[in-house]
């Protein structure tokens, strides 16, 4: 917990593509997100494929916790829903990657070359 508030807060001068780069770091800190990347690939895969994939892979995680990773990667922008397969109860989402690749110009906006 921060002793000064202002230590949480940004500096009001920050650029806005400052965030996205937080927020893709953010995402992208444990493997387990890494693991969700890599098995989606350039294909759809459902929220149990990838469950009892990263069972396979030696993850241990809850549903709940699945869900928790896929939310994370989703706000960053990473992946995103692509469809639903109906089933009993609520239907079941059905992922793809949204970003594939992240690239960051560390000069953009500034007049560097």
């Amino acid at each position: 917990m921060c002793e000064s508030s202002s230590c949480c807060r940004p500096p009001k001068d920050v650029p806005p593509k400052w965030f996205k780069i937080r927020n893709y770091l953010k995402a992208l800190r444990f493997r387990t997100r890494w693991l969700i990347i890599e098995y989606i690939g350039n294909g759809k895969k459902s929220t149990e494929e990838i469950y009892n994939y990263l069972l396979k892979k030696g993850e241990k995680l809850t549903k709940s916790g699945l869900y928790y990773h896929l939310l994370e990667l989703k706000n960053a922008g990473i992946i995103e829903v692509a469809d639903y397969i109906e089933r009993r109860g609520a239907p079941e989402k059905v992922w793809k990657l949204k970003t594939k690749k992240i690239v960051i110009d560390l000069l953009e906006n500034r007049g560097g070359k």
